[in-house]
């Protein structure tokens, strides 16, 4: 009983160090890598050829093809990437998560403690970000081999027990229990990578003849076709209560991995003979392990060879599987973007961001567009729509600062990315006061339409020329958050100073007419508010021009 605990024990250890080991690496990896990562996202739409390598080089740096899948799912769902663009991810996400295995083939229990050692004297010694984020990667590199040999430690007892032996002579011989074995670990685990690690730890011990592999590369096929399955599942809970795309995306995965396993199965031993052609030779117990990580890298990439030229095809399968289309929501509740799914991934997250952010800043454009029309026109129906954008832009902007919160609070961003999410927060509080600039300005219409009050025509002219000018100030503002163009900010300052003269003249121009009766003393104070408001927006869009010029 105690060595049943002990192997137990030692085997959930094992794979706890591995686990977390990967996760590390997989955090590290993307501090290190932050810009890269923006450029391997940029490239994510531009042809299918493009999006398979751009899938395999992300999900390389993530590793977890789930992870990348969640992260594609939630930019499909945000209408950042159309379906067949996504499914070429995922094809090329499926090649990536490969590597992790190859990395565990390679024998190096006698370096181990070297780059644990190495990688923490990295990080504690240097004060440089970069150079700390590669030693927590060298480190998390060494942990993650520490499970894998805590696990082999653990698992040679049972290369030599009747019932493992009896197990696994069923598994080579019935081939569908090996598929649903590898699903059920996966299952389970929720990484394919760990089950894969275990896979080939527990075929890296001998028989007892001492040179044949546990299992052998025959009955460790099956379950790596399972363990490919398995891994879908986290895609699919990733799609609930996602758009019909972001469905269809998840269930693409599905459909690669189980029609991929549904033909390979048939072929298990002429795959077995072509992975041993391709893989180094040697006795069969110190190659299994490279075996099959050949064997899992093979069948991603055949399965996307296949697949690539038929992403039309998979469009229409996914298509026939989740019919219908999504109905559109005349008035937003909630943000377009924000996944927290990918909170854990901060370069994506960061990028939905940025995206929320820039359809914050166009609404509420619309917004005070829509609040001088009905200030002009007097049109209660148009008032009405601004009071419920104002309403819905404030709850966005709450939602996006409470997802940025997190992104903070998740100790994932580098001082690049802390930086930038900063600036971010800064163009947020300036946004948001632009709308509450707006809803003050819809009060004194409101009063305006209701109290049957009436300025006179050249009052009316010179506050359409101010709304004209600010909605222009504006317009630029939103192009130099998105540029960092200095010179357009220049430009915005100048305007500042333009606006303020205006403010001033018409105010001066507003007491003479009521020196003269051409405009009643009570509509002061709603001319002079619309002014007052008109200017603080002029100022919350300098706010963003100096935030971009003080990056000097």
């Amino acid at each position: 009983m105690k060595d049943i605990m002990q192997t137990v024990f030692g085997l959930f250890g094992g794979l706890a160090l591995f686990i977390y080991g990967m996760n590390m690496m997989s955090e590290c990896l993307q501090k290190a890598a932050g810009e890269k990562m923006k450029t391997i996202l940029g490239v994510l739409t531009k042809n299918p050829v493009m999006g398979v390598l751009a899938g395999a080089l992300v999900t390389a740096v993530l590793q977890s093809s789930s992870a990348t899948t969640v992260m594609v799912i939630g930019f499909v769902s945000a209408g950042l990437m159309s379906l067949p663009q996504a499914i070429s991810v995922i094809l090329g996400a499926n090649i990536g998560t490969t590597m992790t295995a190859q990395l565990i083939a390679f024998k190096i229990s006698d370096y181990i403690w070297m780059f644990v050692f190495v990688g923490f004297f990295m990080f504690f010694i240097s004060k440089k970000e970069k150079v700390k984020s590669i030693g927590q990667t060298i480190f998390a590199f060494g942990l993650l081999f520490v499970g894998i040999e805590t696990m082999s430690g653990v698992m040679k007892p049972l290369a030599n027990s009747p019932v493992f032996v009896n197990l696994m002579e069923s598994v080579s011989n019935i081939p569908i229990l090996g598929v649903l074995l590898g699903t059920v670990m996966t299952l389970v685990v929720q990484s394919s990578s760990a089950t894969i690690a275990v896979l080939q730890s527990f075929a890296a011990q001998p028989a007892a003849d001492g040179i044949s592999s546990a299992i052998g590369l025959a009955g460790a096929i099956p379950i790596l076709l399972g363990d490919n399955i398995g891994t879908t599942i986290t895609a699919l809970m990733a799609c609930v209560g996602q758009s019909k795309n972001a469905k269809r995306t998840a269930v693409a995965h599905s459909v690669f991995n189980i029609a991929g396993a549904a033909v390979f199965i048939w072929i298990v031993p002429g795959f077995a003979e072509f992975v041993r052609f391709i893989s180094p030779k040697g006795n069969e117990v110190d190659v299994i392990a490279r075996q099959i990580a050949n064997a899992h890298m093979s069948f991603n990439i055949i399965n996307t060879l296949i697949w690539l030229p038929l992403i039309p095809v998979m469009v229409k399968i996914v298509n026939f599987i989740v019919r219908g289309t999504d109905k559109p929501n005349e008035i937003r509740t909630e943000p377009l973007y924000l996944d927290s799914r990918v909170l854990n991934q901060p370069v994506a997250a960061m990028h939905l961001a940025t995206q929320e952010v820039k359809a914050l800043f166009e609404n509420v454009q619309i917004l005070l567009q829509d609040v001088k029309k009905s200030f002009i026109s007097g049109d209660t129906e148009v008032l009405k729509k601004a009071d419920e954008s104002a309403t819905w832009l404030e709850r966005v902007n709450h939602e996006i600062v409470q997802y940025m919160s997190a992104l903070f609070a998740g100790g994932g961003l580098t001082e690049e990315m802390t930086t930038e999410a900063a600036a971010l927060m800064y163009v947020v509080n300036d946004v948001d006061k632009i709308r509450d600039r707006c809803a003050d300005i819809s009060k004194i219409t409101r009063d305006k339409i209701f109290d049957e009050y009436e300025f006179s025509d050249m009052a009316m002219e010179e506050l359409d020329r101010c709304f004209d000018f600010v909605i222009g100030m504006m317009q630029k503002a939103k192009a130099i958050a998105e540029t960092n163009d200095k010179e357009l900010a220049v430009e915005l300052l100048d305007a500042k100073d333009k606006l303020r003269k205006m403010e001033r003249k018409f105010n001066k121009n507003h007491v003479k007419r009521m020196k003269k009766n051409d405009c009643k003393p009570e509509l002061t104070g709603a001319f002079s508010g619309v002014l007052m408001n008109l200017d603080r927006i002029g100022t919350n869009c300098t706010n963003i021009a100096e935030e971009i010029l003080d990056e000097d």
